[in-house]
């Protein structure tokens, strides 16, 4: 059977109590509506990709009003999000989207879990566990092959600069994804002892063209013509056997097969564009400061969300950052207007 059939089949012939579960999202606020300007062409379009549940929607709202309030081109962004809910859960998440941005262009993808919970092990944080975070491995599947290249983001970052920049890096005939790329990161802790002690395992890294770096998959440029053609996705699945059935190799949920299968071919970004950790580490959460140089994108990937941090009153100095992008309804005085 069709990979691209298994992942876009809903299971509409499966009774589940999932199905008739309560299933409540929040209220949000309709965004500002932003144009395209003078100088926008009509055949330029900008494919973004990102993950929609539940406990992240705020997050990918907020995410979504940040590119758009930042780009030169905001009608010509076309969103592709992934989710894993029923279809009738998907409807309650497409209503959630139109509420905030009516005239949005996006559409919603189905990615079926199964495909990758028994390919899953045990990480060191169950957020990274869930089979969504491992469904931009399924990206050149689940989009049209009309989508020749994409931007994934993830959905816990704001931009602050246009995302035409960004989605504008050059790679080349030879690159299948651009990144920033964090060289001084010890490569080697991403992976186990037993990893490193395998008599072949490590050769990967040997012919690569460049040093092999850590990099953030949270933001990547991906070409997903050259992504199918190499088939990509067999290659990370691979590892994840081999991690899952034979032996421990890493700890950090679907970021070490990347480092696997890209790290030393990756078309460098500059760091601006992922300001990555502000959610401090993946055990406790603390609050991080900015590394220094410019900032275009901000992202509080580990731990601490801004949001859950705000709602607790708890929250870190740089999650004020955040807050004028959450769209989630409340009363009280509109943030908009500070944006």
């Amino acid at each position: 059977m069709p990979l691209l059939f298994l992942l876009l089949f809903p299971l509409l012939f499966s009774a589940s109590p999932s199905l008739s579960a309560p299933f409540e999202l929040p209220d949000f606020r309709e965004a500002p509506a932003f144009r395209n300007g003078p100088d926008c062409s009509p055949d330029d379009k900008i494919h973004i990709a990102m993950t929609l549940d539940a406990t992240y929607l705020r997050g990918s709202l907020a995410g979504v009003f940040s590119v758009l309030r930042h780009a030169s081109c905001p009608e010509s962004i076309n969103f592709h999000f992934v989710a894993t809910s029923s279809p009738r859960r998907i409807q309650h998440l497409r209503r959630a989207v139109l509420s905030a941005f009516p005239s949005l262009t996006f559409s919603i993808y189905r990615f079926d879990a199964t495909l990758v919970r028994g390919k899953i092990s045990q990480s060191v944080r169950r957020a990274l566990d869930q089979p969504l975070n491992y469904a931009r491995i399924y990206l050149s599947n689940l989009l049209p092959p009309t989508v020749q290249r994409v931007l994934y983001l993830d959905s816990d970052l704001i931009l602050v600069d246009d995302v035409a920049v960004l989605w504008s890096t050059p790679l080349g005939p030879n690159h299948v994804l651009a990144a920033p790329e964090y060289c001084h990161a010890n490569f080697t802790s991403y992976f186990t002892s037993t990893f490193w002690d395998h008599p072949t395992y490590p050769s990967v890294f040997t012919d690569r063209s460049r040093q092999p770096c850590y990099f953030n998959t949270g933001v990547m440029v991906m070409d997903l013509e050259k992504w199918r053609d190499g088939d990509y996705t067999k290659r990370l699945e691979t590892w994840m056997e081999i991690q899952k059935n034979e032996v421990r190799i890493y700890e950090l949920g679907s970021l070490p097969p990347f480092l696997l299968v890209f790290a030393g071919e990756v078309k460098g970004v500059e760091h601006r564009w992922n300001q990555h950790g502000l959610g401090g580490d993946n055990k406790e959460g603390l609050c991080r400061n900015l590394h220094p140089g410019p900032v275009s994108l901000l992202h509080w990937s580990g731990k601490g969300k801004p949001w859950l941090r705000l709602d607790n009153s708890w929250a870190c100095p740089l999650d004020a950052l955040w807050a004028p992008y959450d769209l989630l309804s409340r009363n009280g005085p509109d943030l908009l207007a500070d944006v």
